[in-house]
């Protein structure tokens, strides 16, 4: 588990460029992605089907059963559209194709064997947002020598991979959407700040283009494991609008480590956060140390600036760093940060000893929601239950969800509701209004 940052070009050049180039490496503790082969094979294949006109929610599971490919989508998408069925032998995706056709959905591939169905718009809205200089381009720098996670880190921890991927949470009682409830669910779930500013504007999210479209990895399971977290993220990321690079070997600029050591893993991270930005911010090492209270740790890089920074070189942004867990109450810690704010790079180191006996699917829902929004508080549990519950210590004795609730997928599609990249997000009062309006499927 030993690695080392190559320090070697920060003592040589003080320059922007230069700077960027060494953070966004270091940041993203870039590893070599030996991932799977884009295997078109897999949905060109030919399959005999046999499934009857229907409601496309239970047509979905037979195609599934039948092709061996995982679909994922929203309960929401689907729940009231009908199917003419298909039947015959087809290759995969023609398959598909016939069971959507009139429906107005589509989907999009987000891992080799797992789709997300989508409605057609999304898919539109989700293109135009990319930039044409490839959007999942993000760090150009030598690569730091970097850890080698545990093949079977979580052998304990209920690997089971579920057998429906979809997201389809019970609707929100009255009494979890009664009074302000749903506020301070968006208060706690999404923020540029750690502090109250009483700004109503701009809240932190994928904003596309060249720096800010989302490419996930996920490293440290068996290749299986860390296949299906990384296409649930992207399943999560489609399905409300967040803006994702469609090459499933594009460059990552999210990172999810399982690690049975993370401390050893953090502690580089927090010695070149310390160096690199503690000019800036006095407090930085206590604010990004490693606090064994939490199974899951990490940081967002965030940029400021509107629609000029959308095409910009990801090197030459000015960037800012927020913990997952802050340590401290940073007092004008970032200044000025209000402005419009994109992210960036997300790393999230999981400890394997501290989440054996939670599902896999569990985890990845978790991990997924925080890829998507910079948290202020993921350990308060609000009236409204979200899947960052599953580890809170102010639920009591509530039952704590397994999956994404009703509650994160309304606020997810209400953060990226605006998401053209060029413009801010909804603010917390329309949020709340939009996501009141799901609820009671307006």
């Amino acid at each position: 588990m030993e690695y080392s940052f190559n320090r070697g070009p920060v003592a040589a050049a003080r320059s922007r460029s230069g700077m960027q180039r060494i953070a966004l490496a270091a940041f993203a503790l870039t590893i070599a992605w030996l991932g799977a082969a884009r295997a078109d094979d897999v949905l060109d294949r030919g399959v005999h089907f046999n499934i009857s006109p229907s409601p496309l929610a239970s047509a979905l599971i037979d195609f599934s059963t039948q092709s061996g490919i995982q679909v994922a989508v929203a309960d929401a998408d689907v729940s009231h559209v009908q199917t003419n069925g298909v039947s015959g032998t087809f290759p995969v995706r023609a398959a598909l194709s016939i069971l959507l056709r009139g429906t107005g959905l589509e989907f999009s591939r987000v891992g080799v064997e797992t789709v997300v169905i989508r409605t057609a718009s999304a898919g539109a809205a989700i293109g135009a947002i990319a930039g044409a200089d490839g959007p999942g381009a993000v760090a150009k720098a030598p690569a730091a020598t970097a850890p080698q996670p545990e093949p079977n880190a979580v052998a304990n921890a209920s690997p089971d991979l579920p057998e429906e991927t979809g997201f389809a949470p019970r609707p929100p009682t009255e009494q979890e959407i009664a009074g302000d409830s749903v506020y301070q669910f968006i208060v706690h779930h999404a923020t540029l700040h750690y502090v109250n500013l009483g700004v109503t504007g701009d809240l932190a999210h994928w904003r596309g283009g060249r720096p800010e479209t989302i490419c996930p990895v996920t490293l440290g399971l068996e290749p299986r494991y860390n296949d299906f977290v990384t296409a649930r993220i992207r399943a999560l990321a489609t399905i409300v609008g967040a803006p994702m690079q469609p090459d499933l070997q594009c460059k990552d600029n999210v990172r999810i480590v399982f690690t049975a050591e993370p401390q050893k893993l953090m502690a580089g991270v927090a010695k070149w956060a310390s160096a690199y930005f503690g000019v800036r911010y006095p407090g930085m090492r206590r604010l990004v140390m490693f606090d064994s209270d939490h199974a899951i740790q990490g940081w967002y890089i965030t940029t400021r600036g509107g629609g000029r920074v959308l095409n910009a070189d990801p090197e030459l942004l000015s960037l800012d760093l927020w913990p997952l867990w802050p340590q401290v109450i940073p007092s004008g810690l970032h200044e000025g940060a209000h402005a419009l704010s994109g992210i960036v790079s997300v790393i999230l180191i999981v400890d394997t000893t501290r989440v054996a006996g939670y599902p896999i699917g569990t985890i990845a829902d978790y991990v997924s929601e925080l890829a998507l929004t910079v948290v202020q508080s993921p350990d308060h549990c609000d009236p409204l239950p979200s899947i960052l519950d599953v580890m809170s210590t102010s639920c009591g004795t509530r039952e704590k969800p397994t999956a994404i609730t009703a509650g994160d997928l309304a606020f997810l599609n209400g953060l990226y509701y605006h998401n053209t990249g060029w413009g801010s997000s909804l603010s917390r009062d329309d949020l709340q209004r939009f996501m009141m309006r799901q609820f009671k499927g307006h």
